[in-house]
């Protein structure tokens, strides 16, 4: 990606565009026409999933579970991956299932685990299908 193009998203990104606030947090997020910058990606990613962005929340949240950026907070986490596992993001769903299943950032549930990892398999999600396999 060059520059110019980077710019062109931020300039739409400020203008309060979600779909331009994710990509440009994926630019930041791995240096992509930008210097790479975990904060500001984190940043860009939490403006557009306020605005309820699935892929904007799933990466909010990876940005939580590892510090990356934010904070490391794994109930945050959680949290924004479940608001992007009901919108029926895959990877959420396997995420979330995999915090249940471990008890990270909640109570250990393996009956929840086990129903997120089934809505992410039914997508085709090939390592839900195998946690889900694995857990029973």
């Amino acid at each position: 990606m060059k520059k110019t193009d980077a710019a062109s998203i931020k300039l739409a990104a400020e203008q309060g565009d979600a779909i331009a606030q994710f990509n440009l947090g994926v630019c930041y997020d791995f240096g992509k026409g930008v210097e790479e910058d975990k904060a500001e990606a984190a940043k860009w990613y939490r403006m557009a999933a306020e605005q309820g962005h699935a892929d904007a929340q799933f990466n909010l949240g990876v940005c939580c579970k590892f510090g990356k950026g934010v904070e490391k907070d794994k109930t945050e986490a959680v949290n924004w991956y479940r608001l992007a596992a009901e919108q029926g993001h895959a990877r959420a769903q396997l995420y979330l299932g995999v915090c249940y299943e471990l008890g990270e950032g909640v109570e250990e549930d393996k009956a929840e685990a086990a129903r997120w990892y089934r809505l992410a398999a039914e997508q085709g999600h090939d390592d839900a299908r195998h946690r889900l396999e694995e857990i029973y």
